[in-house]
């Protein structure tokens, strides 16, 4: 059964609660994680499976970001409300709500006949998405005191690893197996959302604080709109228009101009979907900042490892799955064995110092790359990169969840999110971008330097992506060196990010992890201790 309180219980109200036992933590936990996974897989699955589909649907290289960055930005822009409504109402029945929306739009993603469907399916799956990776973390929070979250965030960080880097080998296989064929990438989920709908149903009670508020819709908007428009300008900038244009300046200048009336409507609200007040915790500011340099990593490497094992190494869908393995064991590992440590000793600043030190490590690594690196090494560029991520992401949600009140634990929890999709997304649209211009570039060079016309790149679709089974032979060492070099140098450009993550985080300030659910309600002065700290660290 769900229980209720009322607003305005006493600050310890969380606790008196009885403490769920560890058997009844797990069985809730059950249905939350085979949601995240499948969440998580919506992002990822389409990864490896994308050259097959979009070559049936006659799409691009645009084509291929923007099928990703659909999902993320989406993705990225629910977040917020998601969070804000699970401070309000039902946590399990939003999350609930949040699977079925999946469910109806991987059903439409896999009845779709060209990549304007697709695409429009990509937004709206990124929505129940975004509802469950925020929810899911929040309803742990809910049900376990900080002390105690390590362990059980060591298995969200495990599914985490293996629906972000396994769900391009399952793409692939389907996308390799004729009596599937590439639908299934979104077909596949929707049984393993129907069971974890029921077993939420049955496992997870949490109590259900009834406030009357209003949902910050305006804000919401303005917040969407402006990721939008900056994400519209990244994807086409250098490519549809140099990127010092009036076109740069219109969108940017839009964009942040929408982005400041968010801020000044977020600062007028009753119930803003981000409130500014958070920002006010050196940790809330400090771990977002890292969030979004994180997110630009975590799926950069998915989105691009994928395209460089199948057009720089000529390897099947299923193929460049499986080359992927080192980063998912680095990330399961790093992120289950780190859970643990923290849930044992407390501390926890350490592995967020040592994760993005070796994500920008393996990144660097991985900016080497060509289309001949020898695989061994390839494998471990990816083990660096994989234990960092897994060291890093769950323990900025971490920090920052003990650090606010219970009762904006939710919205804080989404705003750790928010801010990692938004930079994935974004970083995946500017990066893919990059890609797209350095391959061309390259691909320039080989024609020039094997004494081919230029006319005779034709033969790739005018910017399509490539079937490298239907090129001819001369051509195709051209393309792959083409496309390994433009893979490293994406690499290249995203590890100074990663530098940047390790700067931001060496400057977070380690808070004891609490031993209760609820958190330190503000002082008389309206300052947490951690904000009156901030002044002499």
């Amino acid at each position: 059964m769900t229980t209720t309180s009322q607003v305005g219980a006493a600050p310890g109200a969380a606790d008196a609660d009885p403490p769920m036992t560890h058997r009844e933590i797990l069985e809730a936990l059950s249905g939350l994680l085979l949601g995240l996974f499948v969440a998580v897989l919506s992002s990822t699955i389409v990864s490896n499976a994308l050259p097959t589909i979009l070559t049936d649907l006659h799409g691009g290289e645009s084509a291929y970001t923007w099928v990703i960055t659909a999902a993320l930005l989406s993705l990225t822009a629910s977040t917020p409300i998601w969070g804000k409504l699970s401070d309000l109402v039902s946590k399990k029945l939003l999350v609930q709500i949040a699977l079925v929306i999946y469910i109806v739009s991987s059903t439409l993603a896999g009845l779709s006949q060209n990549t304007g469907q697709l695409i429009g399916c990509r937004v709206l799956q990124g929505i129940g998405a975004g509802g469950v990776v925020s929810l899911a973390q929040i309803c742990l929070a809910s049900m376990v005191p900080p002390r105690e979250r390590g362990r059980y965030s060591g298995y969200f960080g495990a599914v985490f690893a293996l629906a972000t880097i396994g769900g391009p080998l399952i793409g692939g296989v389907i996308v390799d197996t004729g009596w599937l064929g590439w639908r299934w990438c979104f077909y596949v989920g929707i049984p393993f959302s129907l069971i974890a709908i029921v077993v939420l149903q049955r496992t997870l009670h949490l109590p259900v604080v009834k406030r009357k508020a209003k949902i910050d819709y305006l804000g919401a908007l303005l917040i969407a709109a402006a990721v939008s428009l900056l994400m519209v300008w990244v994807t086409l900038a250098g490519t549809d228009y140099p990127w010092i244009s009036w076109q740069t300046a219109a969108m940017v200048g839009g964009g942040l101009a929408l982005g400041a009336l968010a801020v000044l409507t977020e600062s007028r609200a009753a119930e803003p979907i981000i409130p500014l007040h958070l920002f006010r915790h050196r940790t809330v500011s400090l771990a977002a900042v890292a969030s979004v340099l994180v997110g630009v990593g975590m799926y950069g490497a998915t989105t691009f490892l994928g395209q460089y094992f199948q057009l720089a190494r000529e390897k099947t869908p299923t193929m460049a799955g499986i080359m992927t393995l080192p980063m998912i064991i680095g990330l399961a590992l790093a992120s289950t064995v780190a859970g643990r440590l923290i849930t044992k000793y407390g501390k926890w600043k350490r592995f967020l110092v040592a994760g993005t030190f070796l994500l920008a490590v393996g990144f660097g690594l991985l900016g080497t790359v060509r289309a001949d690196t020898p695989y061994w090494q390839l494998s471990l560029y990816m083990a660096a990169a994989g234990l960092g991520l897994g060291l890093t992401m769950q323990n900025l949600v971490l920090a920052v969840q003990n650090t606010v009140p219970v009762k904006e634990l939710g919205t804080a929890s989404s705003l750790v999110t928010f801010f990692r999709t938004m930079g994935g997304a974004m970083g995946v649209s500017a990066l893919g971008a990059l890609l797209g211009t350095k391959v061309t570039h390259y691909l320039t060079q080989n024609l020039a330097a094997a004494h081919i016309p230029a006319a005779g790149g034709q033969a790739l679709g005018g910017g399509a992506i490539p079937d490298l089974h239907k090129l001819p032979a001369p051509l195709v060492p051209l393309v792959t060196d083409a496309f390994g070099h433009g893979v490293g140098t994406v690499f290249l450009v995203a590890a100074p990010l990663a530098v940047l993550a390790f700067l931001t985080v060496l400057a977070i300030r380690e808070v004891p992890l609490r031993t209760t659910r609820t958190a330190p309600e503000p002082q008389p002065a309206g300052m947490l201790p951690e904000l009156d700290a901030v002044g002499g660290a």
